[in-house]
């Protein structure tokens, strides 16, 4: 595990504008300040860290602050290049000087419903299980909760990792500062000594892999190459033993993927992201050329052992859209087939790594482009998509989004503490929390009341057509064995997977998407419309079909 610190022993010195701990790290004793050293000997070699370090807010901040290069240096000078820096991925590692930033990001929303599975009916799904058709899933899909948990919560869900992961006891399920300082200083391994992926416990599945780790967690940012890509370099890779890797990581939504260390600019470090802006030439704004031409992604690429190796994005402004949008898309992060031939695509591919960057209209086309598929539907056969959570595509083209409206201002404003400080929060929470900042910032001529009545009403709508989308869905799904026994044929039977994909399609990414429908009422309300429309089409195409099975005889 990586070396931390207790926030009640951070000091601060100050000089300039510099910030350097009085720390216990690998190479400080307790309330020793850390001996700077000299940078220009560390950019000799780093020159991109010199073109970003030495024009940022950062410029003043000495390179021990987050690393420990003292058997590099000597490695160095001996031209043995053996030793790396140890490098600080902690969120405490920045609290020394932004600690009302930290402080709201480790705070916990204790008013938010842990743990609740999606598939209930208070929730958004209840006939999830009946229509996601045995996958992975289907053994916990729960709502999310505080950001600090992320991490800690992929290891412990049931689909993951076959209940091997647990917390230590239940009273550590309301420590979101421990998730944040280390998930294995609030979890165990029931079996340490063994890292195949197999079940610990009943009802659970063995899911994860390298990639879906990737919006959790970015400790692994120096070992991971371009996609996960296999590299002589690389500790970790798409194909590497999931266990292990998780093993390996310990913090949650590390501060540097948002906020470059060495500058202080804004940037992203999700590979996938980088990849669908700039490779895949689809652009920051896919749907706005403008917007995307004002709004600029710059790939810095890294080399290691003469190759290249890894990339970031430096972004030309602060866009929380884009930071956000590094998680809270629709993204390969699982095997699956492709539709061609059905031959299987496994981690070895790249497009088990893959942000199709395209709304809900256009995903089907996004897919066919890659030749993919991620699974067959237990009842039906069909070819049918997974979707994660594609906050950021139903985000985009609508009022607020077209209206220059980010997720910062509505999950994350600007807050000012009892002492006067102005900051932006990093407790990421729903706007219900901060309606004043939030909603009434720019509304207003609302009251609270009425902001609120508002989001219910939105949200209560499209909830309602989830329900009738998910009923017809498994109306059709109930509705397909009765016609296979029933000896309709094949032809038909295809017609009807086809229109099932359609279907699926349109109501799983609303029960994805977290915001049920908020983000974008009007695309919400065509979609979900669309799935009901299919299988609605298919219901009637299976019965007719059934019917005519029944004359003939």
């Amino acid at each position: 595990m990586s070396d931390h610190i207790g926030v009640g022993r951070i000091g601060r010195w100050v000089a300039g504008a510099a910030c350097l701990l009085f720390v216990t790290t690998a190479h400080a004793m307790p309330g020793e300040k850390l001996k700077p050293v000299d940078a220009l000997q560390c950019f000799d070699c780093h020159t991109q860290i010199e073109d970003m370090h030495t024009v940022g807010k950062h410029a003043t901040v000495n390179c021990v602050h987050c690393h420990d290069a003292s058997a590099h240096v000597e490695s160095a000078s001996t031209r043995r290049m053996g030793e790396r820096p140890v490098t600080r991925m902690d969120h405490e590692a920045c609290a020394t000087c932004h600690m009302a930033q930290y402080n709201s990001f480790v705070s916990v929303r204790h008013k938010s419903h842990p743990r609740e599975e999606k598939a209930n009916p208070r929730s958004r799904s209840p006939k999830f299980d009946t229509l996601i058709g045995q996958h992975g899933f289907s053994f916990e899909h729960a709502e999310p909760r505080s950001h600090a948990f992320m991490l800690v919560d992929h290891f412990i869900v049931d689909r993951a990792y076959g209940g091997r992961f647990q917390y230590q006891d239940w009273t550590k399920v309301t420590d979101g500062i421990g998730a944040a300082r280390g998930a294995w200083t609030v979890l165990k391994d029931l079996d340490p000594t063994t890292s195949d992926q197999r079940r610990f416990l009943s009802q659970t599945a063995t899911a994860a892999n390298p990639v879906c780790l990737n919006c959790k967690t970015q400790d692994h940012l120096l070992d991971w190459a371009y996609m996960g890509d296999e590299h002589p370099a690389a500790k970790w890779a798409r194909t590497s033993n999931v266990v292990e890797f998780a093993r390996d990581l310990h913090h949650p939504l590390n501060c540097f993927m948002c906020h470059d260390p060495h500058s202080a600019g804004p940037r992203v470090v999700r590979d996938g992201l980088i990849h669908a802006v700039v490779d895949q030439g689809l652009g920051t704004y896919p749907y706005d050329a403008a917007k995307s031409e004002r709004i600029t992604l710059t790939p810095v690429t890294f080399q290691r052992e003469g190759q290249d190796f890894r990339k970031i994005g430096l972004l030309n402004v602060a866009d929380s859209n884009l930071m956000c949008g590094q998680c809270h898309v629709e993204y390969n992060c699982n095997p699956g087939f492709q539709q061609s031939d059905n031959a299987p695509v496994g981690m070895d591919d790249r497009r088990t790594n893959h942000f199709f960057w395209a709304n809900v209209f256009d995903y089907k086309e996004a897919a066919k482009r890659i030749d993919f598929f991620d699974y067959r539907h237990v009842g039906t056969g069909a070819a049918i998509p997974k979707l994660q959570h594609p906050e950021l595509e139903t985000f985009w083209g609508s009022k607020h989004e077209r209206n220059g409206v980010t997720c910062a201002d509505c999950h994350m404003p600007k807050v000012t503490s009892e002492n006067g400080l102005t900051y932006t929060s990093h407790s990421q929470r729903t706007p219900r929390d901060m309606i004043n900042a939030s909603c009434l910032n720019c509304h207003a001529d609302w009251t609270a009341a009425e902001a609120n009545y508002a989001i219910d009403y939105i949200k209560n709508y499209t909830h309602g057509k989830i329900m009738k989308a998910e009923f017809w869905l498994a109306r059709m799904i109930d509705l397909f064995p009765v016609a296979k026994r029933a000896g309709v044929s094949e032809d038909v039977l295809n017609e009807v997977r086809a229109l099932h994909y359609d279907a699926h399609l349109h109501w799983e990414w609303w029960t994805a998407e977290n915001s049920v429908g908020f983000h974008n009422p009007d695309q919400a309300r065509e979609s979900l419309m669309k799935s009901i429309t299919k299988s609605k089409e298919a219901v009637a195409k299976l019965n007719e079909a059934i019917d005519a099975q029944v004359a003939a005889r």
